[in-house]
Order: structure tokens, then sequence, then C-alpha cells
């Protein structure tokens, strides 16, 4: 099933069409309400700043779309004109955004959130050895402190960002503790998570999973038919029973792993459908970054042979996550 990409039927922008909106006579910021109007590219990072701030945060990239492939329509490059705060993730997740922000940057503060992490600590894109891999929030600790970062310029406009961000840290241990436990109860002979694309290297190494994705770590990348076989090969070679689709990826790759599989007599099936580069829907548990995280390690768990509570670590997953 292919996903949406750019979420939109908006005319799409470029540098230049963004420098136009900018001066197309819209309210300076200090003319408007007295509400912040806080901007955030992804899901994760807005979820983020709501949790520190307790106010309103826009995401330009929601439920279902992917951030590799997103192009910045007309309704964004508005909303980006008129926030008094941007936070966008950065690393070249989002690509297409990256010629704006030093543009916005001039008249308001823009903070590329991953771009806070230390250099040490990011795994590289296989692919390009010199670009680092994007997808940090699977890794609790990282995403702790990758939140810390954002902490100076919302405190501008809530007074008490510190007890928040303490308090949504401790979330973030807590849902980490629970990963550690259920998924370290997968037989050491499933412990591959194979997946539609490259995002869950992170996730891999905070957890101790190895981890395969049949598309590299961008979704723009094609996976060929040597790679399909080799995947199969290893899917037969050490008996998985599952693997994953994304909510922002088409099944398609999947679908051959599993007809190349049974063509070798191994049966494998769907594990179950990965937030990735998008959560889960507006409003919803799983429509936060923990909630995101326990439906992941629930359904990996699960699906891998594991022992975990069917509506994960709160009893808040939904009945068929």
């Amino acid at each position: 099933m292919e996903k949406a990409k750019t979420g939109g039927r908006n005319t799409m922008l470029g540098r230049r069409g963004f420098l136009g909106v900018m001066a197309g006579g819209l309210l300076p910021i200090s003319a408007r309400a007295d509400t912040p109007a806080i901007v955030a590219t992804t899901g994760m990072i807005a979820d983020a700043a709501r949790a520190l701030c307790g106010l309103p945060v826009s995401a330009l990239i929601g439920p279902g779309m992917d951030p590799h492939g997103h192009r910045p329509t007309r309704n964004d490059i508005v909303t980006l004109s008129r926030a008094d705060l941007v936070f966008w993730h950065g690393l070249n997740l989002e690509a297409q955004f990256a010629r704006l922000m030093p543009d916005l940057a001039q008249t308001r503060p823009v903070l590329a959130v991953a771009e806070t992490l230390p250099a040490e600590l990011l795994l590289s894109d296989p692919a390009y050895p010199d670009r680092p891999d994007p997808h940090v929030w699977f890794d609790p600790a990282l995403w702790a402190q990758a939140t810390e970062g954002m902490e100076p310029l919302l405190a501008a406009f809530a007074p008490d960002v510190a007890a928040r961000g303490a308090a949504y840290r401790a979330q973030i241990a807590e849902i980490a503790t629970y990963a550690r436990q259920a998924l370290d109860t997968i037989p050491a002979e499933a412990r591959l998570l194979v997946t539609a694309h490259d995002a869950f290297a992170y996730f891999g190494r905070a957890f101790g999973l190895e981890v395969e994705g049949v598309q590299g770590i961008s979704t723009e990348s094609e996976a060929g038919l040597a790679r399909i076989s080799e995947l199969v090969d290893l899917l037969v070679a050490r008996r998985v029973p599952a693997v994953f689709v994304e909510s922002s990826v088409s099944d398609r790759a999947l679908r051959a792993l599993i007809e190349g599989a049974a063509a070798r007599g191994q049966q494998v099936r769907i594990g179950g459908e990965l937030f990735s580069d998008a959560m889960g829907p507006d409003g919803s548990y799983e429509g936060t970054w923990v909630g995101m995280m326990d439906h992941n390690v629930t359904t990996i768990t699960r699906a891998l042979g594991g022992t975990a509570p069917e509506r994960g670590a709160q009893g808040r997953l939904a009945a068929d996550g």
C-alpha cells in the first residue's frame, strides 16, 4: 500500500518562492497574539516541544508522511513564515527544507534538534559514510539528550520548561526500561529486525538487535534484486518468523521478501506495522513519542517470539496494536 509522501496537493515552493512569501506582507511576529506560534517539521519533535512547554506546537509532516521525500508546500511556507520559533530535525532527514532554514533563521529562532547531539554519538549512513544516520529518536538516551537542546529556546515562552523537561525525560527512561525488558525475551536466533527501510539502526544499537532494511536510510533509495535475494537468504538461514512494514513507506519490497522466502520453504509473515519516520494518528497514544515506542517495542517483541503484553507497557495501545 503506497503511503502519501508529501501530504498535500498544494504547489511546492523552492527557495525563491519561500523568499517571496516571506516578503509578502505577513504580520510581523510582534503584532500577533500572545500565544506563540511554535512550528516543528516532524511529529516527534512537535510532541517533545509540547511536552516541554505545554503550548500548542504545529507539525508540518504528519502521520503517514515521509520526511525524506517531503517538499515544502505553500501552506508549509506560510506556516513557517508566521512562526515565532521553528524546530526541524536536520542531519539530512528533511532534505528539501535544508536551503530554506538559513533564510528563516535570519528573522526568528530556528534549531536543528538532532544536530545538537555530539557527532561521536551518531551512526553513519552505510551508503554515504560522511553523512550521519538521522533516525536518532529511536535511541531513548539520544532522544532525551536532544530534547535538552530544545529547552533554552522554549524557555522564552514558558517558565516551567526545566520541570517539564525532567518529567518528559522520566517518561523516556520508563519506556526505555520496558523496551529492554521486553526485547530481551526474544529468542537469540530471532533477534533480527527486517523493515522496509533502514530506520532502526539506533534502535538496534540501543537494544541489542540486528537490523536490516530493504531500502537504505533514505526512502528515496531503491531496493535492487540483489538486496532482496540477500535478505531472503538471511531470513531462511535464521528462520526468522516475521518482517515489518512501516506506516510511512510502501510495503512492496517486504511482500517480495515474503514471496522469496516462501519459494524457499520458509514461512515469513508481516509481523505488524511499525512507526518509523512518522508517528501514529494525531490525538492518539501512538501519536506521541512514548506511544510510538511502546507500539513498536510491543509489536516487534510479540512477532519475533518474545513476551510482551498485548496492549503494551501502559495498557494503552490500540486493540490491534
